[in-house]
C-alpha cells in the first residue's frame, strides 16, 4: 500500500518531528520564519518547506506584516488527531492506575519490612 502524502491530513502532516516542533514554537503566538529558525536551529529553506506542508494541510495559518509574513497555528485540523488519541486516554489511564497500584503494594510491603527489621533490631539489643 503507498504511503499517503503528508499534505493529504493533519496526521500525516504532524507524523515529521521537525513539523510539530514548528508547531509547538507557534502555540506561543505568531512567528516569522527567521523566528522559527533561530528558536529550532534548522535552516530557513527547511523550516519554509515544513510551513508550506503544514500550511497547505490547514494547521497553520499566514498573514502579510509589511515586509513580514507571520504563521500561527490553527487548531481545528488537530481535532482530529485529538480525537484519535482521546481512544486510548483510558487505555493509558488503566494501566496507569495498575501501576500506582503495584508501587502501594510494593512501598506497603518495604515499611512493613523496615518496622519488622527495626522491631528485631530493638528485641535483640533487649537481650
Amino acid at each position: 500500500m503507498a504511503r499517503a502524502a503528508t499534505t493529504t491530513d493533519a496526521f500525516n502532516a504532524v507524523a515529521e518531528p521537525r513539523r510539530r516542533e514548528i508547531l509547538d514554537a507557534l502555540a506561543g503566538g505568531e512567528l516569522a520564519v527567521g523566528d522559527l529558525t533561530e528558536l529550532l536551529g534548522l535552516a530557513q529553506p527547511q523550516v519554509s518547506k515544513h510551513l508550506r506542508v503544514l500550511r497547505e494541510v490547514g494547521l497553520v495559518d499566514v498573514r502579510d506584516d509589511g515586509r513580514r509574513r507571520l504563521y500561527r497555528v490553527n487548531g481545528a485540523p488537530l481535532r482530529a488527531v485529538h480525537a484519535w488519541v482521546a481512544q486510548y486516554e483510558r487505555l493509558w489511564n488503566e494501566r496507569f492506575d495498575l501501576v500506582d497500584d503495584v508501587l502501594d503494594e510494593l512501598t506497603h510491603a518495604a515499611a512493613e519490612s523496615a518496622a519488622e527489621a527495626e522491631t528485631e533490631a530493638e528485641t535483640g539489643r533487649g537481650d
